[in-house]
């Protein structure tokens, strides 16, 4: 992961790269139309790359502004007919319907209450419209998708923190692996689901990733992690 540059709203990223032809773009950036093979920074932050061809920009937004595409973790807050309203944090709450979940039917609904937390995928992302949830993948199929287990524990961490989670080499999440037996999703917006087998490994999971929080930087939890395994 390679920090560029320190860029602001309006700038334009040129000299893309991309080692597999395609380049995603994560949060903070969007194409530029009006010049090919460049991009276009919608927030302050620092421009970050990471091979093979993900960009982003890490700043501390400290509101979440709905992608399509994302994965974000939400909780169940009203329930109208087939249609569920979600909090993902953003100005507007997401809907999603009791039909956007593997082999969902009409006469077969999935049980779903408010207050439930749920791991889903933004389908549409309008300024101009609520943002739309689904709990299936491009092929129709749940995955880790879905109403996550009440057992678990759910928390607010910042965006940054957030991003850095979802970068499956981080090293935090493998350290606390070794410790705990545990599950974990983590939203783009800043959600994250937690559960491990007791209690008391929750919340040592939770301290961690708060210490994280408060510093920004992965290596200080792998320490604070180490310190655990030689208590």
């Amino acid at each position: 992961m390679t920090e560029i540059e320190t860029v602001f709203p309006g700038h334009v990223v040129e000299n893309v790269k991309s080692l597999r032809g395609v380049t995603i773009l994560g949060p903070g950036l969007r194409q530029n139309e009006e010049k090919p093979n460049t991009l276009c920074v919608a927030q302050p932050g620092k421009l970050v790359y990471k091979e093979p061809n993900l960009y982003w920009v890490e700043g501390n937004r400290r509101r979440y502004i709905p992608k399509k595409g994302d994965l974000v973790v939400g909780v169940i807050i009203k329930k109208s007919g087939d249609t569920l309203k979600v909090d993902i944090g953003t100005a507007e709450h997401a809907a999603l319907s009791l039909l956007a979940f593997e082999g969902a039917t009409k006469k077969q609904k999935p049980d779903v209450q408010v207050g439930d937390v749920v791991y889903a995928r933004l389908l549409n992302a309008h300024r101009e419209m609520e943002p739309e949830l689904v709990c299936v993948d491009s092929y129709y199929k749940a995955g880790p998708l879905g109403i996550l287990s009440d057992e678990g524990f759910y928390i607010n961490v910042s965006l940054v923190l957030a991003q850095q989670l979802l970068d499956i080499e981080n090293p935090l999440l493998r350290m606390i692996g070794r410790k705990f037996p545990y599950e974990i999703a983590v939203g783009v917006n800043g959600k994250v689901w937690i559960n491990a087998n007791t209690t008391s490994d929750i919340l040592s999971i939770v301290k961690i990733l708060e210490t994280t929080d408060q510093h920004l930087k992965i290596p200080n939890s792998v320490r604070a992690a180490s310190n655990m395994d030689s208590a």
